[in-house]
């Protein structure tokens, strides 16, 4: 498979999925599709206060660097509709290991 992502990936390794997932909004909008496919309307309610443009740019990246799918029906109002390739679901491990770090770093916080 080639790299569509359309520009020349770092050597290192933790740089080049750093620059895949660098923007928060990009780890949430990957959370949020581990569940399934979301609409654009379901996606901006729970990534939560995001604006339409920023959403709508972030997917458009992620959809260019091979992380999610986007299908548009033909209804009207059109239906869209986003889903993460086997690539982005590949992510969840990632997703996983800091959802768990961060369980860990709050409760030390509350401790202290």
């Amino acid at each position: 498979m080639g790299n569509s992502y359309g520009k020349k990936l770092p050597a290192c390794p933790v740089e080049t999925t750093l620059t895949l997932i660098s923007d928060r909004w990009k780890v949430l909008i990957i959370r949020d599709l581990l569940a399934g496919t979301k609409r654009f309307g379901e996606l901006k309610k729970s990534v939560g206060n995001i604006s339409q443009k920023v959403l709508t740019a972030n997917l458009r990246s992620m959809e260019d660097s091979g992380l999610l799918t986007r299908k548009v029906y033909p209804e009207v109002p059109p239906r869209v509709e986003y889903t993460l390739t086997e690539t982005g679901y590949s992510l969840k491990p990632i997703l996983d290991a800091m959802w768990k770090w961060g369980e860990e770093y709050k409760k030390k916080q509350v401790a202290e």
